[in-house]
């Protein structure tokens, strides 16, 4: 009697899958990918050793040098300087020990990673000693290098050594290239040096370097930022008469500008009235737009310039989508969200789960578990696989939602595909099961983690 009121007590489950999928998980583990070779294991072990001895130790050459290192080669060298970008000093003092080695001959990627990681520490004088040792040893300057140099002075106001530094490209063989003049135009208009910015530009065309949108943009948002919106226009209209049109409309540039600068509403202002004249903005500025919008949660303004700018032939590209899918499944406008998805299929776009996860959350948040776990599955065979965050995010949904049997099918699922669910996943899952009593399925939920972790 005792045995029929506790089978009474506790309702039975239907355990097969779960069974079945333990037993494939004992017999051929879901976690186990192919590993690299013995080689390529013992290559990378070198570089991260190496690293931490050059971030960490005082006497790094005297432990180099009782290490039973590989032959050192400039990938390896590379790896390493990249690994130690913070620490500019212990980098050179390790360079310095590599080139002291029979096996090894410098490149320029080494030197230029070496260039990059002094200039952001503005460590400058060491930064030109090292530069003078790579032009000794007859290595080209490449333009992206100074332009990161350049740059590097402006982040800290030094416009004066910017310009120097421009100068020196000559003497170190280097072209200047556009790339270079919007590295030094970025460094005058960082400290509002307009009319040194308006020489360089005549400059480029007295040397016949061909400005591109870069070129215009970093002038425009330097005049809107400063709040000078004519004086922007002005300058898109000389530039103009000069035969310099820039690639795209100044009105993008415009609207481009002002949104870097903050001044959302006068871009807003500024799109509307194109579209009412019947004039398209570029898709990049278009998205740009819409992104900070829906920053400011203007989610509904969002999507109404999308009808309208579609209604004039706008054709968003998939980083439209990127940023208004989120931004309308979180709103709660479901519907259009879908509507957004289903179009960019439409589109030729095979949706990531960034995509079709915040549909799949919104839809678990209302309550609806049913259409979230049927588009989940049409997700899984129209769309890529999905990732371990966006299980993690429908294990935990249905657990707040009480649905711990479904919780649990999402944990198996997820082993099943390689993916090593969370041990607060497991934790959550087994507490529910236990709670509503099916003591069963949590026993094997845990026996489960036990066998992915090797406990």
């Amino acid at each position: 009697m005792l045995r029929a009121l506790a089978a009474l007590a506790t309702p039975r489950v239907n355990l097969a899958p779960f069974v079945r999928a333990l037993a494939t998980l004992s017999a051929n583990p879901p976690l186990a990918r192919a590993r690299p070779s013995r080689s390529t294991d013992d290559y990378f072990a070198a570089v991260h050793l190496i690293s931490n001895v050059v971030r960490t130790d005082h006497y790094l050459e005297r432990t180099l040098n009782r290490l039973r290192l590989p032959p050192l080669s400039p990938d390896l060298v590379y790896r390493v300087l990249r690994a130690c970008a913070s620490a500019p000093t212990p980098s050179r003092r390790f360079f310095s020990w590599a080139r002291s080695r029979p096996s090894y001959r410098p490149t320029t990627l080494e030197f230029e990673a070496l260039l990059q990681s002094h200039a952001r520490a503005r460590l400058w004088s060491s930064m030109w000693s090292i530069a003078d040792q790579m032009r000794s040893l007859g290595l080209p300057f490449s333009p992206s290098l100074f332009s990161s140099i350049i740059l590097s002075y402006a982040d800290h106001g030094l416009a004066d050594l910017a310009v120097d530094v421009f100068n020196r490209t000559r003497h170190f063989n280097c072209p200047q290239t556009t790339a270079v003049y919007n590295a030094l135009l970025t460094a005058l208009c960082n400290v509002r040096n307009f009319h040194g910015a308006y020489a360089l530009i005549r400059r480029m065309a007295r040397k016949q370097v061909a400005p591109d949108r870069d070129t215009f943009s970093i002038l425009v948002r330097a005049w809107c930022s400063a709040g000078k919106l004519r004086e922007a226009q002005e300058f898109l209209e000389e530039m103009s008469q000069r035969g310099f049109s820039p690639p795209v409309r100044g009105r993008d540039l415009l609207v481009d500008g002002l949104i870097n600068a903050g001044y959302l509403e006068s871009a807003k202002e500024m799109v509307v009235k194109m579209t009412k004249e019947g004039f398209l903005p570029d898709v990049a500025t278009f998205n740009s737009l819409v992104e900070a919008l829906t920053k400011s949660e203007e989610v509904d303004f969002c999507i109404d310039l999308l009808h309208d700018a579609s209604r004039l032939g706008l054709c968003p590209d998939i980083s439209t989508y990127k940023v208004l899918i989120p931004a309308v499944s979180k709103a709660g406008r479901i519907e259009e969200a879908f509507r957004l998805l289903y179009g960019s299929m439409e589109d030729g776009h095979k949706p990531f789960p960034s995509l079709y996860a915040p549909i799949v959350k919104e839809l678990c948040r209302a309550g609806r578990f049913g259409d979230a776990v049927s588009f989940f599955s049409d997700m899984k065979v129209r769309g890529h696989p999905p990732n371990r965050p966006v299980y993690t995010m429908l294990v935990k949904m249905c657990v707040r939602g009480g649905r711990f049997v479904e919780a649990a099918n999402f944990l198996v699922e997820m082993t099943e595909m390689g993916l090593m669910p969370r041990s607060q996943s497991f934790d959550m899952v087994v507490d529910g099961l236990k709670h509503c009593g099916k003591l069963d399925l949590a026993r094997r939920m845990e026996q489960l983690e036990v066998s992915l972790r090797g406990n």
